[in-house]
């Protein structure tokens, strides 16, 4: 089995944005800092995902767990059916381990706080 990627983070509750020395005085710096929304979908997108793949992992689980039981086939048939919901499960690993590992890699390029415009001085509107 495969070992899930690590989670992108939602926000916690109290969590400030990261706070920028510059050693010039005069670069310019941003002044506001908002939560990346595009983070956020990351951290939604893994949060939807996940409970979808559990059930679907369980779900194949159970009926391979039934489908090894001598109790469930009584025809040389079943050997086949067992052969074909293992290599399912196996698909669906390697599918889990796909789509949770894209979008862990894709928040762990994505910046968690962008410089916000609210706030920022402008020379003339």
């Amino acid at each position: 089995m495969y070992v899930d990627p690590p989670a992108p983070q939602p926000m916690r509750p109290g969590e400030r944005p990261p706070v920028t020395a510059g050693a010039d005085p005069l670069s310019p710096q941003p002044r506001a800092w908002e939560f990346n929304p595009e983070y956020q979908r990351l951290v939604n997108a893994w949060q939807s995902a996940l409970p979808l793949l559990e059930s679907l992992t369980t779900a194949l689980d159970k009926a391979y767990r039934l489908a090894r039981s001598p109790q469930t086939w009584d025809a040389p048939v079943g050997g086949r059916y067992v052969e074909d919901i293992g290599e399912w499960r196996s698909r669906l690993a390697l599918y889990r381990q796909a789509v949770l590992t894209s979008i862990s890699d894709e928040a762990a390029d994505t910046p968690r706080w962008i410089p916000s415009a609210a706030g920022a001085p402008h020379a003339f509107s």
